[in-house]
């Protein structure tokens, strides 16, 4: 039975340049000089560095610890001696540097102790926990952390498992070559995955123009007996191999703006992922490799397995680069991204590396302006109004470049592709993103630090009312024991509070407090044992007593 297909809007047919690299087997690389592994190398939190410089490390060992839920594990692709942690230049177009681990190989490519799962006895969150520490992401350009997809969602359970081989993106052809020749180990992992996500079908998509993967698939199934998963052919356009449109192609749901493919019973994993989840949960062995298509201006085009780290000029010279090579891409030549450099390492996201020149990628046409034909919006997948944005964009309008649904743009490059005028629309559209992204950073650090001032204007405030508080306290104390002692035995009788008379017998209180503290503090150094001394003291009161006034006598009782 023919399972009915559907159609996702608009789309391109590039020519695909295909052949060249799928004549000859994938190849292993050479150990290079030195691996240099970025810590962070997929969506989320970036993970800690968990060796030093002059630490031996193994192969499969765990150098970077996943940094939070978002986040996943970076392993030692080869044992060695790490040889420093610091920024290097990442595979990005922007030159920016992230923190990284340089290991220099000691040859023998040792494997240390690697952590084993019982996978038909332990619990599907288990599993995932284990895939976050094997450091599993997406191999199909999200890197997404695999074990956060594993979620089933709200329902415990989905309905359908669509594995992406569509692999529509020109020159690339690491899937094919995957499919083709480890389609039973890919099997294996589709049935731990859907095992996790408790799928009732699994959905396999490939592009017609890959029939040997085709049929390995479905002579891998055969073989398997597994029930429930199902090879399916679609049709070859430009950007079959998107999540949402080939869930579209396969299951007719539209994925709308601002929902997950989850939320209607379905997810997307690609192949890669499939393989990687299986090596790890059989095999105990970390994501420290993966294939990568080397296309374009070489020799030899092919498919080689590299580890994670090895610098991308190390692996384009086995593929036999031309003289005229001017840029490394990593990608494909509608959604890659332009290398700043050739050593850059080969990453979890690297699919391909695609060698340019200018004969092969000449300088682009000069822009010309918009005429408004409509063409970018008739060749969109996600159904957007790409002259739309492209007007904002350039305008600086950015909030209505968000109001025609900028962020549903997966940047593909079809617009671009199509345009008569050559306008690099992606470019305009990655600039309004950027943007837009740069000016949330800046609220919210200007909200924090708002926040920050009106806390510290309330404890201020606060702290002063309770200093305030304290000292009318300990005024009211000192009033009650002055209060107290007037009423004693012996003092001068109360008066009425808040008259003349109550502030006088206070002072009077007071004095007389004072008049007796006196009284009991002995004079210092008067303990003298010198004659002559005590002759001189002597002699000085008798003057002091000669120079006081003389006190009157009261007259005897009786006279006036």
């Amino acid at each position: 039975m023919l399972r009915k297909l559907f159609k996702f809007h608009g789309g391109v047919k590039p020519q695909t340049n295909k052949e060249q690299s799928t004549t000859t087997p994938i190849a292993p690389v050479p150990l290079p000089d030195r691996l240099v592994i970025p810590l962070h190398q997929s969506v989320g939190g970036h993970p800690r560095p968990l060796v030093q410089p002059g630490d031996r490390v193994f192969k499969g060992q765990r150098i970077g610890g996943a940094d939070g839920n978002l986040s996943s594990a970076v392993h030692a692709s080869t044992s060695g001696i790490v040889r420093d942690v610091l920024p290097a230049v990442m595979p990005h177009t922007s030159g920016l540097t992230t923190l990284s681990v340089v290991i220099e190989p000691d040859g023998e490519d040792r494997w240390g102790e690697l952590d084993r799962i019982n996978v038909r006895a332990a619990t599907p969150d288990e599993l995932r926990d284990y895939l976050r520490d094997a450091g599993v992401v997406g191999l199909g350009g999200a890197v997404f952390p695999s074990h956060l997809k594993l979620k089933p969602g709200k329902e415990g359970s989905l309905d359908t498992l669509v594995i992406n081989g569509a692999e529509c993106e020109p020159f690339i052809t690491c899937d094919d070559m995957l499919m083709r020749e480890r389609a039973a180990d890919m099997l294996k992992g589709i049935s731990a995955m859907r095992h996790m996500l408790q799928a009732r079908e699994v959905l396999i998509g490939i592009e017609d123009n890959k029939p040997e993967a085709l049929a390995a698939i479905q002579a891998a199934l055969s073989a398997s007996g597994e029930k429930g998963i199902e090879a399916i052919a679609i049709p070859t356009r430009y950007p079959a191999g998107g999540a949402k449109q080939l869930i579209r192609v396969l299951t007719g749901i539209e994925v709308p703006h601002g929902r997950r493919s989850t939320d209607f019973g379905v997810q997307c994993f690609n192949v890669g992922t499939a393989y990687s989840i299986h090596d790890a949960l059989e095999h105990g062995r970390p994501l420290l490799s993966r294939v990568v298509t080397v296309a374009g201006n070489v020799k030899a085009p092919r498919n080689y397995e590299v580890l994670i780290g090895t610098p991308m000029d190390h692996v384009v010279r086995l593929a036999g680069a031309r003289h005229d090579t001017d840029r490394y891409i990593m990608g494909g030549p509608m959604m890659g991204v332009r290398m700043p450099a050739f050593d850059v390492p080969v990453v979890k996201a690297t699919n391909c590396i695609l060698v340019g020149s200018p004969a092969l990628f000449p300088p682009p046409p000069p822009e010309m302006p918009c005429i408004r034909c409509g063409e970018c919006a008739k060749a969109c997948p996600a159904d957007l109004a790409p002259f739309e944005m492209y007007w904002f964009s350039r305008a600086r309008n950015f909030g209505k470049t968000q109001e025609y649904h900028l962020f549903d743009c997966i940047e593909c490059g079809c617009c671009s592709f199509v345009c008569p005028s050559h306008i690099p629309l992606v470019d305009y559209f990655r600039f309004s993103k950027s943007e837009i992204w740069a000016r949330e950073r800046e609220k919210e650090a200007a909200d924090t630090a708002r926040e920050r001032f009106e806390f510290k204007n309330l404890r201020q405030e606060r702290e002063k009312q309770e200093k305030a508080e304290k000292l009318a306290a300990k005024a009211a104390a000192t009033r009650e024991k002055v209060a107290g002692e007037t009423a004693a035995p012996g003092a001068a009788p109360a008066a009425k509070p808040g008259g003349d008379d109550a502030k006088r017998a206070l002072i009077e209180a007071a004095m007389e407090k004072a008049r007796q503290q006196k009284a009991q503090v002995a004079p210092k150094n008067t303990d003298v044992t010198n004659p002559g001394v005590q002759a001189e003291m002597a002699a000085i009161d008798a003057r002091r007593a000669a120079l006081e006034p003389p006190t009157e006598t009261p007259p005897p009782a009786g006279q006036a």
